[in-house]
């Protein structure tokens, strides 16, 4: 029986958006680890393997575009449990897949159902909570969406190592009982005012609008070319631990930590110091840090310097760069049409997945015995992180000025 529209915003309440907001990161970070040891039991190329990470990226991407309007139309309530039933279903076919193409399927629906949780707990928020508690309950699930992917690699190896890949399958598809639950169980409708049903005219209309603003495009841009850099790194770094330097899963995920820790802190010192110093300043400042850490991995790569902290040392300074700039990014590309924030933040994240799931599928598929190849891509990612911004900067001031300043 679905419950009546009315939720008070309780800590259990809370404690529900949370694990709702984590499956989604947690399943896709914590299999990452294991996708050499998946690609030598299926005896396949890499970049075939490669496919389970960058074909459930496409599928977030895509997810994330509809569930914001379904959750409008039909409730927050069904759309969230029919998610998370299809989180499950993948899960369960992933744990009993005889070859890639199973699993492949299986991460599609996965990752499309964890998307579920990702979009609708800060629609939920929104919904419940009164306006001066909302960024205080959105920074809980922010910091779902960093804790949950920075402790899953090491998990992911662990159970790896200990009990076989098909043991993270599980282990998720278990997480996501008590979630489910938790959701029948707790959770009330939140929509009191469903919207009028646009339609996918309407739906591509304002896509089209933002896509027409130079700054929109440059901070999103900015966002998605800084997020490809990152699974650049994630596509090529487990090959290149576990495949070629011999190192085990675990200390993969180990490693992993600190690049989390890294992205955290980055976030903690753009919340203290974005005011002081300015949005556009902390992006500019980011990416240029992140270029320059890169560069000198780039450089590490071409001297054949090819240690673990040789891999993961540029890439937590990257982190922490991408801490300074993501958060700015996002939401001055939401504030460039405050009408739009809606689709803005739905355009954005599908241009994060859909541009992140090409350098990742490219770097599983062109990378050879050698950082190379992730290296070269993950430098591309950079280089128009900070061009982009730069170019939705300049020409949308200079359309601002050609209009008047309004």
């Amino acid at each position: 029986m679905t419950p009546d529209i009315t939720q008070r915003p309780t800590r259990l309440f809370l404690l529900s958006l949370v694990a709702v907001t984590a499956i989604g990161p947690l399943s896709m970070q914590i299999f990452i680890p294991a996708l050499p040891i998946i690609q030598r039991d299926f005896g396949v190329a890499a970049g075939t393997a490669q496919l389970a990470l960058s074909l459930s990226m496409v599928a977030i991407a895509f997810a994330t575009l509809a569930y914001g309007p379904l959750s409008d139309r039909y409730g927050r309530r069904p759309v969230l449990i029919g998610g998370l039933l299809v989180y499950l279903l993948g899960s369960l076919i992933c744990s009993l897949a005889a070859d890639m193409a199973w699993l492949i399927q299986g991460r599609i629906l996965q990752a499309a159902g964890g998307a579920a949780g990702i979009v609708l707990a800060r629609a939920i928020v929104r919904d419940v909570y009164a306006h001066e508690q909302v960024a205080s309950a959105i920074a809980y699930l922010t910091m779902a969406m960093i804790v949950a992917p920075m402790v899953a690699p090491a998990i992911g190896g662990v159970l790896t190592e200990l009990m076989g890949w098909r043991a993270i399958f599980v282990s998720v598809g278990a997480i996501g009982l008590p979630v489910l639950a938790l959701v029948l169980l707790r959770l009330a409708e939140t929509n009191s005012q469903p919207a009028r049903h646009r339609g996918l005219t309407g739906m591509l209309e304002g896509f089209a609008l933002l896509l027409r603003a130079p700054l929109f495009c440059g901070y999103a841009l900015n966002g998605a070319f800084a997020m490809a850099a990152f699974f650049a790194f994630a596509a090529g770094a487990p090959y290149l631990m576990v495949n070629v330097m011999g190192r085990p899963v675990s200390e993969y995920g180990l490693y992993f930590i600190a690049v989390s820790g890294a992205f955290m802190v980055g976030n903690f010192a753009a919340a203290r110091l974005s005011r002081r110093i300015g949005g556009d300043s902390m992006i500019i400042a980011g990416s240029a840090f992140g270029l320059a850490a890169i560069l000198v991995g780039a450089l590490l790569a071409a001297g054949h310097v090819w240690t673990a902290p040789a891999i993961f040392g540029p890439m937590i300074a990257i982190a922490f760069g991408n801490g300074l700039t993501m958060p700015n990014a996002q939401a001055a590309a939401l504030a460039v049409l405050p009408r739009s924030a809606g689709t803005a933040s739905g355009l954005s994240g599908f241009l994060q997945m859909g541009i992140s799931a090409i350098f990742a599928q490219a770097v599983g598929s062109l990378q050879g015995d050698s950082p190379t190849v992730m290296v070269a891509f993950m430098a591309a990612g950079l280089g128009l992180s900070i061009l982009s911004v730069m170019l939705g900067l300049r020409y949308g001031r200079a359309r601002v000025t050609a209009a008047g300043g309004d």
